[in-house]
């Protein structure tokens, strides 16, 4: 059962749109392409469930930077139940790791939330217990005993060069053990972020003016990292309030989306796409965007 109420009209139009793009030159872009479409019927998405549609929703990917979503959370629930201590330098880290989407800071976080260190392999007991700490993680998504998150794992450091020593040791043969999320699973995070559906709603106010964006050309422009251009916010107006979290590495292009238009109800928007075409595609995700945003707008009117 969806966390949202599945509809077969919204999912008619995913699909068309689907081949649509499929057809300007993405051949099998289906088979390479996760998408979970929520539409809410108020503005005040706490007191209804979205109505929506998914496209492989369920698939677990490597979600790439996207995964710092669940660490920003963690943080909080962390801090809620007094696990680590409140400081200058996290509030400072968790701002970095999302709306920077620092792998350095995210480093910091994950070792303050788990207890563990990088560093060269270690074997036997010490190797045993740095394990059992590193899926601490996943150990407290599980307990929420959502479907969505039930085979989400959560456990590893983001990259620029990629693991070393431990690090590497822990991915396991074949890159095994990998973090590993769906577009229905973050869809549902980023759900109970935008309406207090966990955690306390000061903790999930403060998770949200981190992951807001603004889509002024100009504040762009001074951020060519911006996580907006080549995403789904540029596919947005300007006038859209948009909080999002995107994720890019050579075989990934994923971004996660909250927003609302002033002519529109709350839209949920995640995709994850896979191979080096789609993640040197900036063209992709806006249009997705564009298309699924008007659709929104036009159903909103209607209600």
């Amino acid at each position: 059962m969806a966390f949202y109420r599945p509809n077969p009209q919204m999912a008619s139009q995913l699909s068309d749109l689907l081949d649509q793009l499929a057809n300007k030159g993405r051949p099998g872009l289906h088979n390479k392409i996760a998408i979970t479409w929520i539409r809410y019927e108020s503005r005040n998405p706490e007191i209804c469930s979205g109505i929506g549609a998914g496209w492989s929703e369920k698939q677990l990917q490597y979600p790439a930077s996207v995964v710092k979503l669940v660490y920003a959370v963690a943080v909080e629930a962390w801090l809620q139940k007094d696990f680590i201590p409140e400081s200058e330098e996290l509030r400072s880290a968790l701002k970095a790791m999302i709306a920077d989407s620092s792998n350095d800071a995210t480093s910091l976080i994950v070792d303050l939330l788990t207890g563990t260190t990088s560093g060269p392999s270690l074997s036997g007991t010490r190797w045993r217990a740095w394990q059992k700490q590193r899926l601490l993680i996943n150990e407290w998504l599980h307990s929420f005993n959502w479907p969505e998150l039930a085979r989400t794992n959560c456990c590893q450091k983001t990259w620029g060069d990629g693991p070393f020593g431990r690090e590497k040791d822990f991915y396991g043969t074949g890159n095994v053990n990998r973090n590993a999320m769906s577009t229905s699973g973050t869809g549902r995070i980023l759900e109970a972020i935008m309406t207090d559906g966990f955690l306390s709603p000061q903790a999930c106010k403060r998770l949200r003016a981190i992951l807001f964006r603004s889509l002024e050309r100009k504040k762009r422009e001074e951020n060519p990292e911006n996580q907006i251009d080549g995403f789904l916010g540029e596919g947005l107006s300007e006038e859209t309030k948009l909080w999002s979290k995107a994720g890019l590495m050579s075989h990934a292009r994923h971004d996660a989306a909250w927003c609302c238009s002033t002519n529109g109800n709350p839209m949920l928007l995640v995709v994850f796409s896979q191979g080096k075409e789609l993640a040197k595609d900036t063209k992709l995700f806006p249009s997705i965007a564009i298309e699924l945003a008007k659709l929104n707008e036009e159903n909103s009117s209607s209600l």
